[in-house]
């Protein structure tokens, strides 16, 4: 796949613990984007942050530092990114979701 010049960006931030169908969350929205043909997605973690629920997530506190903030964040065609959008009201029931307009200067693979 070709991917340059104006694309979008989509992040979600959620929690490490969000599940879907007893499994992680993030592993749900990566796995679909995978499946959709997306040109990638990343998962990070984040060591501390807070939401619409006003809860201090930190790795400091070891109560709380199990369900840290997780962004996840795809970058494809404006058309690809809101085409996979949709499936994310299903996927994402707390959290947030942006979208963003975006540059691609560079998209390279490995070679095999």
């Amino acid at each position: 796949m070709r991917l340059h010049g104006e694309a979008c960006r989509l992040t979600i931030y959620i929690g490490e613990t969000d599940q879907y169908h007893h499994r992680p969350l993030y592993t749900e929205i990566v796995h679909r984007a995978h499946r959709k043909g997306l040109a990638g997605a990343s998962v990070f973690r984040g060591i501390e942050g807070f939401g619409a629920s006003s809860l201090i997530h930190t790795s400091r506190l070891l109560s709380m530092g199990e369900d840290l903030p997780l962004a996840i964040v795809i970058v494809d065609t404006e058309e690809r990114i809101t085409d996979f959008v949709s499936e994310l009201d299903e996927l994402v029931t707390e959290g947030l979701v942006t979208v963003e307009p975006v540059e691609v200067y560079r998209y390279v693979g490995r070679r095999a």
